[in-house]
């Protein structure tokens, strides 16, 4: 059975000062997310579901259904403010979406198979997709999970600060944690993270999160009994964020599951500054050149 893939495409993009999701990136007005479903197609998965505010539903499927007619089925999964918010807690005061691990949440109902998680404006590359496709078609244990790692410093930006999950590896290749450090910049060869004012170094081959995870539908059930609780407890905090990265340190606190880390050796490269736009396209561009992607993708 192919694997699902799931699009996390509801973030509001504030710090981008628009929808970066849809923005074009390509030499041919491509999204990254184009570049994501090409490579979830060749590299085994077999079916996605976009997971949006349903305000952009119409405009996400309007760019994307007809490239993907015949090519691999398709869904959507809403992100609401109230998804799975437990009813006796009423209607919740906020304005921007609970998270990455709630947004995995709210496509429960659309994905039946062993599934990846990838944000809609990171651009992982063709080794990255595969890998996790092999894994998620070969590996039956309902409780070994993955994650594509990427060395941090293929991973910044030189228009400002980034946050970063830091990863840290068992002997056996499995995570043992995972802690979200902000404010990282690089400063000639050395790389920081910022944090009560004092500068803490990171060696450059540290491996981080960039939010690419492979999971089983066992995870599930786990991921809304944590939300229903995070939601009970941050219920009158509207700018509190349910991550994935809390549901697997839970799950390997717990003893519930593993996750092995596959790194891979590719460049991310994302957008998280409209400063990072030409960087992105300059990279694109010579990707097409190279013969990585043909000149047209669809």
């Amino acid at each position: 059975m192919k694997p699902t893939l799931l699009i996390l495409a509801a973030g509001i993009g504030s710090r981008y000062g628009g929808i970066k999701q849809l923005d074009q990136f390509g030499p041919n007005g491509e999204t990254i997310i184009d570049y994501s479903l090409f490579d979830a197609i060749r590299g085994g998965f077999g079916k996605v579901v976009f997971i949006v505010r349903e305000e952009i539903k119409d405009d996400v499927e309007a760019i994307f259904a007809p490239k993907l007619q015949g090519k691999i089925e398709y869904d959507f999964a809403i992100q609401g403010i109230q998804s799975y918010v437990p009813e006796d807690l009423g209607t919740v005061e906020r304005t921007k979406p609970w998270g990455t691990g709630h947004a995995m949440l709210c496509a429960w109902e659309q994905t039946s198979t062993p599934f990846a998680v990838i944000n809609a404006d990171d651009f992982y590359g063709r080794e990255a997709f595969a890998t996790m496709a092999e894994f998620l078609q070969s590996d039956t244990d309902d409780s070994q999970h993955a994650m594509i790692g990427y060395e941090l410093k293929r991973t910044l930006s030189e228009n400002g600060t980034v946050s970063r999950g830091v990863c840290v590896v068992d002997e056996n290749g499995n995570l043992s944690s995972v802690v979200e450090r902000t404010k990282i910049s690089q400063d000639m060869d050395k790389i920081y993270y910022e944090e009560d004012e004092m500068l803490t170094e990171l060696a450059p081959e540290t491996i981080v999160s960039m939010n690419f995870w492979g999971f089983k539908p066992s995870i599930f059930p786990i991921t809304r009994k944590l939300f229903e609780s995070y939601a009970r407890a941050n219920f009158t905090t509207p700018k509190a964020e349910f991550y994935i990265p809390y549901i697997v340190t839970n799950m390997i606190y717990n003893d519930q599951s593993k996750c092995r880390v596959f790194t891979s050796q590719s460049d991310w490269f994302g957008v998280t500054y409209p400063e990072d736009k030409p960087t992105v396209q300059a990279a694109l561009a010579e990707l097409h050149t190279s013969g990585k992607y043909p000149a047209s993708l669809w």
